[in-house]
């Protein structure tokens, strides 16, 4: 019967190799625990040839036999027929030697198909009594008299003896052989599941990547959109407004008291019409990096007056107390005057809008203590932080008796077009761009701003600032591009 081939790996379809599963210390402890005992040469063989395990003592006779030439020769061939020599039926023959020694070949056999071999020997058999006529055929010039002395010294075996040694040797290696391949499918198993999974999520990576870049070019379309059309509404809302303030003025003759009405509504509702735009276009700008702010040294004070007589009518209008709390502290900016302005007219607006009749609106400001900023994350440079002198920075709070802020919102209202109330039946109105563009304007100034409750009921608005101190003292990656 000829030698099955391999088995097939169930992972794979791939052949399994018996050196690739078996586990090569217990193999040679087991086949030198055999020697030991019965003295008589293991040696395991891979289905393919591949030596696993040779545990033996060269004999007497054998190292006589390979002095002389054409023994030599015969010993060669006699083994090499013993590796590749097929099994009967049985699993299990015996091939001989020509000097009367013998080899027993035993199959390894793992689910149904031989997946390597056993040698056993060379050994005496138990009938051996004197050499047989193919030891003096196989070279003239042997001593048949040393040789028979020779072979008397080999262990002798009973075929039956054999066959349980063989039979136990079998079943222990097909033992090992069985748990080795069950680690080894195991092993394979679990690699073939990270290999899986890392090649899923290869692909949601190449998806997601795929599907940024069409974000980023969305995003990049709808900037340019709305700069140009920003651009384009603005030319002709400005000749609407410049004609309405004319015929207000009675440039083009005397009105009635209903005409100068809708004149009037014409001119603020495009005044209206135009800081909407103008917030369209600061966002895109912001967005595309293309506004550049004009640093300068500045006091948050002179902003903050500004600011509240510029918003003072619109709160007297409402019935809102507009207040200003300043302890005029000195601390230099280096900052666009025009920009902050335009962040403190955003917030207080804001809070006047959304405080009822009767309430009121604070704006805070105090110079506190802050650190200078460090780059490195390391635990040297968060030493270093602790025993750095204390740097002055502006905080700016604008709190209001309001509606307030939910807290599951505080966190969402610097998005863009992002509104609370987004109901079609929302009171208040605007196009939710006023706090985007704040965040982005204080953040291009090293600054921070947030939002916080305000018990009762209301919201505060808090900005830091850095002072031009703090800021010089920050690494260059940490200056925001619009300033560098």
């Amino acid at each position: 019967m000829s030698e099955v081939p391999p088995n097939q790996d169930v992972v794979g379809d791939q052949p399994i190799a018996l050196e690739d599963v078996v586990d090569r210390d217990a193999l040679d402890d087991l086949c030198k625990s055999i020697h030991a005992l019965f003295g008589i040469g293991v040696r395991v063989y891979a289905s393919q040839g591949a030596l696993l395990a040779n545990v033996a003592n060269e004999l007497e006779l054998c190292r006589y036999v390979n002095e002389v030439p054409g023994s030599r020769a015969a010993c060669g061939a006699t083994v090499i027929a013993a590796k590749s020599v097929a099994p009967g039926d049985d699993g299990e023959v015996t091939h001989p030697c020509f000097t009367g020694l013998a080899y027993h070949i035993v199959s390894l056999v793992h689910e149904g198909r031989r997946v390597g071999r056993i040698v056993l020997g060379p050994y005496a058999p138990a009938g051996l009594r004197e050499p047989p006529p193919s030891l003096a055929q196989a070279d003239k010039r042997l001593d048949v008299a040393r040789a028979s002395d020779l072979a008397a010294t080999v262990p002798r075996v009973k075929q039956e003896a054999l066959q349980r040694i063989a039979g136990h040797l079998k079943e222990t290696l097909e033992l090992i052989i069985f748990s080795s391949h069950k680690a080894w499918v195991t092993s394979k198993l679990h690699l073939y599941s990270v290999r899986e999974s890392y090649r899923e999520l290869q692909d949601k990576t190449t998806r997601l990547e795929q599907t940024l870049t069409r974000l980023k070019e969305v995003d990049r379309l709808k900037s340019n959109f709305l700069a140009t059309m920003s651009h384009e509404l603005r030319t002709p809302l400005t000749s609407i407004i410049g004609y309405s303030e004319m015929l207000a003025e009675g440039i083009a003759g005397e009105l009635s008291a209903e005409q100068q009405e809708y004149v009037r509504t014409i001119h603020a509702k495009g005044e209206q019409l135009l800081r909407l735009i103008m917030g369209l276009l600061d966002l895109s700008k912001l967005e595309s990096g293309t506004m550049s702010l004009r640093q300068a040294p500045a006091q948050i004070g002179p902003i903050l007056k500004e600011v509240i007589t510029t918003l003072a009518p619109v709160a007297r209008k409402k019935e809102v107390e507009l207040a200003l709390d300043s302890d005029d502290a000195p601390c230099e900016l280096a900052a666009d005057a025009e920009r902050l302005r335009q962040v403190f007219i955003n917030l207080v607006d804001n809070a006047v809008k959304f405080t009822p009749k009767g309430g009121k609106v604070t704006v805070r400001a105090r110079v506190t203590a802050g650190a200078a900023p460090s780059g490195d994350d390391d635990d040297e440079a968060a030493g270093a932080a602790l025993l750095a002198p204390l740097l002055k920075q502006v905080e700016v709070r604008v709190s209001d008796t309001g509606i307030g802020i939910p807290a599951a919102e505080r966190v969402k209202v610097f998005e863009a077009f992002y509104q609370v109330d987004s109901s079609s039946t929302r009171e208040y109105g605007g196009t939710g761009l006023g706090l985007s563009i704040v965040k982005r304007i204080v953040d291009a100034h090293g600054g921070q701003v947030s939002v916080e409750g305000n018990e009762p009921n209301g919201t505060v608005f808090v900005v830091v600032l850095p002072s031009a101190q703090t800021r010089r003292a920050a690494l260059p990656s940490r200056v925001p591009p619009a300033l560098a």
